[in-house]
């Protein structure tokens, strides 16, 4: 079950408290079915780097709706156990709906930065794009540091540098057209290419107390009609992202030549009823000692 109530959450945390248990958290929770499938390729290759086998207790951060718990508490059933935490209501609550019954998993709303783990718990923490949010990353990685085993591993995905990733940047380039682009993020402020840079990873996670840190980049593809045609796409672009955050708040004359921009600017990559483009993350995995 989701165990709700008063979120005691960091304080340098608040604002993306505040943004995932807003209009952006509801708009990924209502795209659930859809995102699970966009991002298809990043859990296949998440799960598989875990390592993941039954008997397993794992702590899954940000677990939003919950697909990569559900996937974990797969592999680690059924004397295993999964616990799935995350800042934001709505994501949360969709997750307890759509967890198949009798798997070995929970799901808790707090912050990870501060949640009281009982520690040497877990022998795995695992994320998929749920831990570039810290406000204080060093501080957050050293919390879960010690809910791990001595024994334990941690394996999770983030986004590389937006070059690397055509499938935002290219929608966003667009809508840039039309309206200012978004606020230039420094290298250590919170966001989806907060952990693009090796080095500040290793001193994210040295300064934590994790060993054996290693960065595997991995190229993928990813159809942003997932199957469904070009207006599909360009939904998922104007829903989803850096493009939705730029277009916030404009008035819909300028949403609509934003979208018609779109359309144009990923028209050249659709294939049939799908609409490919390149996407590039890495798997960070480390030892807790």
């Amino acid at each position: 079950m989701v165990q709700l109530g008063v979120l005691n959450g960091h304080e340098g945390n608040a604002d993306q408290i505040a943004f995932w248990n807003g209009p952006a958290g509801q708009h990924w929770t209502d795209r659930q079915p859809m995102q699970d499938v966009l991002l298809t390729p990043v859990s296949q290759i998440l799960i598989d780097r875990t390592g993941a086998k039954a008997g397993e207790r794992i702590l899954d951060v940000g677990c939003g709706c919950g697909a990569t718990t559900i996937a974990l508490a797969e592999r680690v059933a059924p004397s295993g156990f999964v616990f799935g935490i995350d800042i934001s209501v709505p994501m949360l609550s969709r997750a307890r709906q759509v967890a198949p019954q009798g798997l070995p998993l929970d799901f808790v709303l707090a912050d990870a930065t501060v949640y009281p783990f009982d520690p040497a718990s877990f022998d795995l923490l695992a994320s998929r794009f749920g831990v570039m949010f810290f406000a204080e990353p060093a501080v957050s990685f050293a919390n879960l540091h010690r809910a791990l085993l001595p024994s334990g591993r941690l394996v999770f995905a983030c986004w590389r540098e937006p070059r690397e990733n055509p499938w935002m940047m290219t929608p966003l380039q667009a809508v840039y057209q039309h309206v200012p682009k978004l606020p230039q993020l420094g290298p250590e402020d919170p966001g989806p290419f907060a952990f693009a840079s090796e080095d500040r990873v290793h001193r994210i996670l040295s300064d934590a107390g994790f060993k054996q840190i290693a960065m595997e980049p991995c190229n993928l593809v990813l159809d942003l009609a997932i199957g469904r045609g070009l207006e599909a796409a360009v939904e998922t672009a104007l829903e989803i992202g850096p493009s939705s955050r730029a277009l916030e708040g404009h008035p819909p004359d300028i949403q609509a030549a934003a979208k018609n921009s779109i359309r144009q600017a990923l028209t050249p990559f659709v294939r049939g009823q799908s609409v490919p483009l390149p996407a590039s993350i890495w798997i960070v995995t480390a030892r807790a000692s």
